[in-house]
């Protein structure tokens, strides 16, 4: 008859490549994320960019600013924001350890990559220090010098 879906596990919807050119990144955690309908079926279509988003803890619980969902044309006319603040879903030990590693240590909290976990979509949130220009030239050469040695080693 017709032909079976493909599962979703573990496919990456987008990732932000941008973060590791800007910071150091530490620790990973993953979220789960507050979507309405229309969002949940754009993001299976991969209309998002996390390019510019960042997260804020306020009131104790975690917010995603700055997330650009573009809805389908096939979806509803009556969609209010598409650049609105999400929720994001944390047991509290893991709150905690973000809202000390803020507060404390001046760490950054930063979206690194939006993917499907068992048909929901998760946010994995990188805790990291933003890099200076000079950390972003040794990163450069670094990467350029490991390039040349495994270029002179097939040889």
């Amino acid at each position: 008859m017709g032909e079976k879906k493909k599962p979703l596990a573990g496919k990456t919807i987008v990732l932000n490549k941008k973060v590791r050119r800007d910071y150091f990144i530490d620790e990973r955690f993953e979220a789960g994320i507050s979507l309405q309908g229309w969002e949940v079926k754009s993001l299976r279509a991969g209309k998002i960019e996390i390019v510019e988003s960042y997260i804020l803890l306020k009131d104790n619980e975690a917010y995603l600013f700055g997330a650009l969902i573009t809805p389908l044309p096939t979806s509803s006319s009556f969609i209010n924001e598409t650049q609105r603040n999400r929720k994001l879903l944390l047991h509290r030990l893991e709150l905690n350890k973000l809202i000390g590693a803020v507060e404390r240590k001046g760490f950054t909290l930063v979206p690194t990559a939006l993917y499907w976990k068992n048909g929901k979509v998760k946010l994995e949130i990188g805790v990291g220090r933003g890099k200076k220009m000079h950390d972003k030239r040794q990163t450069e050469k670094k990467r350029d010098w490991e390039r040349q040695k495994a270029r002179l080693i097939r040889r």
